[in-house]
């Protein structure tokens, strides 16, 4: 930016002007001098710069025309000297305004350019999660027994002695009942003691208790027991209870609700056997097993070369425990099983350590998404 404008730097006498014929050529140089300083405006650092030089209040050339030009002229030209005075402010004014709206405007559009958004660019891919292999499991179970007219119930994971066992026809003395299997917790002297449940079971007892038959449930759920972790126990796994009780409950019917799941949920050439076992809430009690779906019964490491896997345990419910929630032991009967989820998952999904389940690895886990 240059500074030609020192002829404002002397009086109008210096200059030789004493007619408006020879103001005008002094006022169309300052104009064009302006105009030169105004085409090297880049930046809104440069406009400022141009707007002091030529608007400043003390050394602007404005400023220095009005003392140098107006102020001491003869009266004849203050007048002309004044209107041309006038027409040039104006004339900065609306030129540094517009200067200024340009600047702005370009401004703009390189923000618009910079934080554009090209809707033609393809998203961003982000990895959608998947219900977890148990849980998947859980909703397979749920499924099948809901088909069959069971419905699903939820009870607390907290328990006192009496649902967890006395209810179940466990006695006071049955080892399961040891501190060395259950997780018991530290209650107040004085205060009815509390644990963490090993079966879903107890919820069956609190069903019972609310409603008369008949009751056809399922109990998914959480339970503890104190196991040591290893590649087959967790001291934490999941459960899945079912119990059907009604006026005409056979051994018949159970049988055929066992195999209908058995058969749902490992396939339909799957066969399946009853032998008997023992359970404090079953009587008769029962293993159920299914023929081995790996080698189809002739042996392998999977069965064991037994040609049968062991799925889980069940029976009629012991007229016992219809005592303890007021059923007629004479009139009703039903029956009970109790389904290792985990144990379910290894064995459908061949699985060799249920410590997979729970240590959260995205490469175990994306393989059942």
């Amino acid at each position: 930016m240059t500074d030609a404008t020192d002829i404002t730097r002397q009086t109008l006498a210096a200059l030789g002007v004493s007619t408006a014929a020879d103001l005008a050529p002094h006022f169309a140089a300052v104009r064009a001098e302006f105009e030169r300083d105004a085409a090297t405006i880049t930046d809104d650092a440069t406009w400022k710069s141009l707007r002091d030089l030529w608007m400043g209040r003390k050394s602007g050339v404005l400023t220095r025309i009005t003392d140098n030009w107006l102020k001491p002229s003869p009266p004849e030209l203050k007048r002309v000297v004044g209107q041309e005075l006038n027409q040039l402010r104006a004339h900065v004014e609306q030129r540094l305004d517009a200067l200024q709206q340009t600047l702005a405007a370009a401004a703009e559009s390189q923000t618009l350019a910079r934080d554009r958004v090209d809707l033609s660019l393809p998203s961003v891919q982000r990895p959608l999660g998947s219900p977890h292999l148990l849980r998947q499991t859980f909703a397979e179970i749920e499924r099948i027994f809901l088909s069959l007219g069971f419905r699903v119930v939820e009870g607390p994971e907290i328990e006192t002695p009496y649902y967890n066992f006395e209810a179940l026809n466990i006695p006071e003395h049955h080892p399961a009942r040891d501190t060395m299997d259950t997780f018991y917790l530290a209650m107040p002297p004085g205060a009815e003691p509390r644990l963490l449940r090993t079966h879903t079971s107890p919820v069956q007892v609190h069903t019972m208790e609310s409603q008369q038959p008949p009751v056809r449930i399922i109990v998914p759920g959480k339970v503890y027991r104190r196991d040591n972790p290893d590649a087959t126990h967790s001291y934490a796994f999941h459960q899945v209870e079912g119990l059907a009780v009604d006026t005409d409950v056979t051994f018949c019917e159970f049988k055929g609700t066992v195999e209908h799941f058995v058969r749902e949920f490992l396939g339909p050439t799957i066969k399946t056997r009853l032998r008997p076992s023992y359970f404090p809430f079953t009587e008769p009690s029962v293993e159920v097993d299914a023929s081995c779906f790996a080698c189809g019964g002739s042996g392998c490491r999977l069965c064991k070369n037994s040609g049968w896997i062991e799925l889980f345990g069940a029976g009629m419910v012991d007229p016992a425990v219809y005592g303890f929630v007021n059923y007629d032991p004479e009139r009703v009967s039903g029956y009970a099983f109790g389904l290792g989820v985990d144990r379910l998952s290894q064995l459908k999904y061949g699985i060799d350590d249920v410590q997979l389940f729970f240590q959260n690895d995205v490469r175990f886990l994306r393989q059942f998404s």
